[in-house]
């Protein structure tokens, strides 16, 4: 694309993120900015001189999300710091990596003794948060086809886990069992504070009020769904029915799928550019 400029969007996590950052370049008079959840980059159909280019900046930057501007012809490298590739920011990855593992084993093991099928939901969330923040560590300073490459897997592992959790909550559907609504709702509760805590990890290696902004968008999801089953466990204990534990289930897994179609679509299409 002639009289093209590329970004690194930190924060850029979901298509909503995505939504929201197009609203923004197009709120200050870029029209149909290419954008891309899965390496995280945006193109934008005007040039780095252009005088709208400190506009779209700050547009995206009120809107949450930070840009780092790329070198013509080189998508691979940054300008500027490269704070995702500091030792403190892999530490930082690991840490977070172990916290969601770790939590994710024992959430599954917190629904199995709960009978909460939207707990083992959450735990596979936290198991594959873990493994695909494990990819994006190996991925650090990977050129963009083969993040694009990284981002297939995470999205073709999004997409089995959905499809397992689908599955698994409609078996539950024609074999319900009591749920044990107190011990649901506490490992909920603990599953929040891991998220809040993955994030207070990663706060010190952003750099600008934006990128702060950005890591509690980087956990707001997962903060959704633990409130969701926090919620489902009390309405189980209050109804004394399995439906509101099988109803979130039923979302996660939706989650699942969504973020899944949208990853995959955008690395095909990256690994489609020339």
């Amino acid at each position: 694309m002639t009289g093209s400029t590329r970004y690194r969007v930190t924060g850029m996590d979901c298509p909503s993120c995505a939504a929201k950052i197009d609203k923004a370049v197009r709120s200050v008079g870029v029209p149909d900015p290419s954008i891309s959840t899965a390496s995280q980059l945006i193109t934008l159909p005007i040039a780095a001189d252009d005088a709208r280019i400190a506009a779209v900046k700050q547009a995206v930057t009120e809107a949450g999300y930070h840009l780092t501007l790329l070198p013509e012809g080189d998508g691979d490298r940054v300008i500027g710091t490269q704070h995702h590739i500091t030792p403190g920011y892999r530490r930082a990855l690991w840490i977070v990596v172990l916290l969601n593992v770790g939590y994710g084993v024992i959430e599954m093991i917190g629904g199995f003794l709960s009978g909460s099928q939207a707990l083992k939901a959450d735990a596979l969330d936290f198991v594959g948060d873990g493994l695909i923040t494990f990819l994006g560590i190996l991925a650090i300073g990977w050129s963009l086809l083969w993040r694009a490459r990284s981002a297939l897997i995470q999205g073709l592992f999004l997409g089995a886990l959905g499809v397992a959790v689908f599955g698994a909550t409609i078996w539950r559907v024609f074999s319900q069992t009591p749920v044990e609504a107190g011990m649901m709702g506490g490992f909920a509760l603990v599953a929040l504070v891991v998220n809040v805590a993955a994030a207070l990890v990663l706060i010190p290696h952003r750099a600008g009020d934006a990128n702060v902004r950005a890591v509690w968008l980087f956990s707001r999801n997962d903060a959704i769904g633990n409130v969701a089953v926090v919620v489902a466990a009390f309405l189980v204990g209050w109804t004394g029915s399995a439906w509101p534990d099988l109803i979130v289930a039923f979302a996660i897994a939706g989650l699942f799928l969504h973020a899944s179609w949208i990853i995959v679509r955008d690395a095909r299409r990256d690994m489609a550019a020339p």
